[in-house]
């Protein structure tokens, strides 16, 4: 991923220290594994613990130079670390990897990087989730227009809509978590899987202290089913994160401004208009969340490996695993910063309601009318007439509101009430099950309206 859209701490768990510092922890481990269970001295094991520790203590970028130059003669990346390893631990060395192949280290490791980077998303969705769920609160009773099609079609809260992400968010979380435990598993299995040259137990030792599970059968190489479960997962993610994004990119368009993206002082727009309000932020992250979305199919391609094992997936690896979880990371950085300084215009929100005349009302005069006696679909076509009316006359000197149109039809004058027709047409009425929706949500309703 490029600088542009990457933080420090997720770039820093791609970078070759971390992933050098994690191949000497998996060795390390494996030798105090073999010296508990028999086969490798314990002193031996002991060297390569105190000097390995000392070595990626004072790991620096002549270490970095030596291990590139070594697989620039060896072209195995492995092999490179392992003599470069040698070269400080000293004869104790010959103990290192023993049984052991490259994918014993390499997909091991892998576990353990997704690990860390999941964790760093999860934090990353617990402050997205803290946002939406104050704004919704906050929102609880903001009345604004729902919208079915881009069409205006009844009256809702916006902290209802926020309420409906923050579900979404939560239900990601989840899924996330259990995405985590997929990916986290360990193979210490040896050529093709079979434990010829490494005991079993190295393996669940191994694990243990890495906080994984041993693989079930490893083939050599952890099974990339799992790995493509996880990508799926971001790119699920990716798309909550869009579908929020393109509701704020709607609510800021000119002829709606609902709500918008804090602009901030000095800010420009345009380099050509000076008083453009972009939404650069949601144009952003639908950008991102394509991105992310883009690896699934290379992860799932990645599953049909031949036989046992081959390569095809390492290089889609090297690039999809850290560019879809720092490209996430800083989408749902990104996102929960939006919308914790989203400014939003009830009054706004409110004008757009009534500025069809009341027509957003159409459904619930339906059903005043059917509990008034007249048949269904009677009551329909008098309503549909009178809304009409009202839409295709809006703005005109002649025209009327809906409910000017209904008092003046014979079919509906004298037979509702007119404190029928006030009830049917108060848009509050929207509201009255929010603290059902809250509660089963949030787990609260929150404090009663003021």
């Amino acid at each position: 991923m490029v600088p542009r859209y990457t933080r420090p701490a997720m770039a820093a768990i791609w970078a070759p220290e971390n992933r050098y510092r994690i191949w000497f922890e998996i060795e390390a481990l494996a030798c105090e594994a073999m010296a508990q269970y028999g086969g490798v001295p314990a002193e031996a094991a002991r060297v390569v613990r105190e000097k390995g520790d000392a070595a990626m203590a004072a790991f620096s970028q002549a270490d970095l130079d030596r291990i590139d130059e070594i697989e620039a003669e060896t072209r195995h990346d492995v092999i490179a670390f392992l003599t470069w390893l040698a070269e400080k631990i000293g004869p104790e060395s010959r103990f290192v990897h023993l049984g052991m192949t490259s994918s014993d280290v390499l997909d091991t490791c892998l576990s353990v990087q997704l690990v860390q980077a999941t964790d760093m998303l999860l934090a990353d969705l617990d402050a997205v989730l803290e946002a939406l769920k104050r704004r919704a609160f906050e929102h609880k009773y903001t009345l604004t227009i729902g919208r079915s099609h881009a069409i205006h079609a009844e009256p809702t809260s916006f902290g209802l809509k926020l309420a409906g992400h923050y579900a979404e968010f939560a239900r990601n979380r989840e899924r996330l978590v259990r995405a985590r435990a997929e990916i986290a598993t360990c193979a210490i299995s040896g050529a093709v899987g079979t434990y010829a040259h490494v005991d079993p137990r190295v393996e669940t030792f191994v694990a243990e202290k890495l906080g994984l599970e041993p693989e079930g059968v490893s083939t050599q190489v952890i099974p990339r089913d799992r790995h493509a479960a996880y990508f799926c997962t971001l790119a699920v993610i990716a798309s909550g994160i869009e579908r929020l994004a393109v509701e704020v990119r709607h609510l800021q368009r000119s002829e709606v401004r609902e709500a918008e993206e804090f602009f901030h002082p000095g800010q420009k727009g345009s380099s050509a208009m000076p008083h453009k309000r972009n939404p650069v932020l949601s144009e952003n992250l639908t950008g991102l969340a394509r991105l992310v979305r883009a690896h699934v199919i290379p992860a799932l391609e990645n599953v049909a490996l031949w036989h046992e094992r081959d390569i095809s997936h390492s290089s889609v690896e090297r690039n999809i695993c850290p560019d879809g979880t720092i490209g996430l990371d800083f989408a749902l950085a990104r996102l929960a910063g939006m919308m914790d300084k989203l400014v939003v215009y009830p009054d706004r929100m409110l004008a757009n309601l009534e500025s069809l005349g009341g027509v957003v009302h159409s459904g619930e005069v339906l059903l005043a009318l059917a509990r008034a006696g007249i048949l269904r679909e009677d009551a329909y076509r008098i309503v549909q007439r009178n809304a009409m009316a009202t839409w295709t006359r809006l703005g005109e000197p002649d025209g009327r509101t809906f409910r000017e149109n209904l008092d003046a039809d014979p079919e509906v004058a004298g037979r509702v009430p007119a404190e029928v027709l006030d009830a049917a047409m108060n848009s509050d009425a929207h509201l009255g099950a929010l603290d059902h929706s809250f509660t089963r949500v949030f787990g609260e309703a929150g404090p009663a309206r003021g």
